[in-house]
């Protein structure tokens, strides 16, 4: 591909992610203020309270099988006392990114369907490993949704070039290789550098900069985050092993398999023993779609 071409197309990436919609005033407020050390369960309630949308879409996912509570949650506070802030936090974030990207990709170069099937996957997958290693109840969210969003950065390349798209993806069948290799050699640049541009304009955590940046190679992320990355990129590959959906990637190399479970600290056996348990999961997970679509 002649370089001028994937220079223009860098440009015209920057340039579309630049006309995306920031997300709402709310969730950009929620972010914030759980950030802050000293937030209470009343001050979430109070920024999401104004926003009768998003708090309709908090009760949905609370009282969904996913969290599969004894009970009816009926107020937002009780749900914020309930579940606390960070996961609370977290339901507000991937609602709201599902939501503003689920009509940005349309067509048949990458199947929304399959692709969200294969998102939902990593991200159980992903908290089910961060649960067997003992992660504390409080954070396996945080595993959940950057399993869920770490493959955003292949929204606005299909989006803007379909056509191209479907090059990389055949390139990558071909060779039987990495899919980001294709698209760097189509583009001039890979989905997770695209995802690092989508969470920065988004001002998302430096979790989820890291895990969209990183997952294809997480010995690149920070120390901080590293085993979250690549606990999130196990995740990617056994969805991409056991085929649940699909996001275009479907060669994997037997070296990033080792050092993936080196660094994670688990064997492949002990995740294969999670199998049923991560199945009953991706069903109940399944509302994350229906919600973000104004269903469930």
């Amino acid at each position: 591909m002649p370089v001028s071409e994937n220079v223009q197309r860098v440009r015209q990436l920057h340039e579309y992610i630049d006309r995306m919609p920031s997300l709402s005033t709310t969730v950009t407020k929620v972010l914030e203020i759980c950030d802050r050390s000293t937030t209470s369960p009343n001050d979430l309630n109070r920024v999401i309270s104004l926003d009768p949308v998003l708090t309709g879409q908090v009760l949905k996912l609370i009282n969904s099988a996913y969290y599969s509570l004894p009970n009816q949650i009926t107020t937002l506070t009780r749900a914020i006392i309930m579940l606390g802030l960070n996961t609370v936090k977290n339901l507000a974030l991937s609602t709201a990114v599902l939501g503003s990207l689920k009509t940005r990709a349309t067509g048949q170069t990458l199947p929304m369907d399959a692709f969200w099937t294969h998102t939902i996957c990593a991200g159980v997958t992903a908290k089910a490993m961060a649960a067997r290693k003992g992660v504390p109840a409080n954070l396996l969210e945080e595993y959940f949704v950057a399993g869920l969003l770490h493959d955003l950065g292949k929204i606005p390349l299909c989006a803007r070039f379909p056509v191209e798209y479907g090059q990389a993806l055949e390139l990558a069948r071909l060779e039987q290789g990495a899919l980001e290799r294709a698209e760097v050699l189509v583009f001039g640049i890979d989905h997770g550098e695209v995802g690092r541009l989508i969470a920065e304009k988004w001002k998302l955590s430096s979790t989820l900069v890291q895990t969209l940046a990183h997952h294809h190679e997480p010995e690149q992320a920070d120390d901080t985050h590293r085993e979250l990355v690549a606990i999130v990129a196990l995740a990617n590959l056994y969805a991409n092993v056991y085929e649940f959906g699909s996001a275009g990637d479907r060669y994997v190399s037997d070296h990033a398999l080792g050092y993936l479970l080196k660094t994670v600290g688990l064997t492949w056996q002990e995740l294969v023993d999670m199998g049923g348990t991560i199945e009953a999961e991706i069903d109940k997970a399944q509302v994350f779609l229906q919600v973000s679509r104004g269903g469930a």
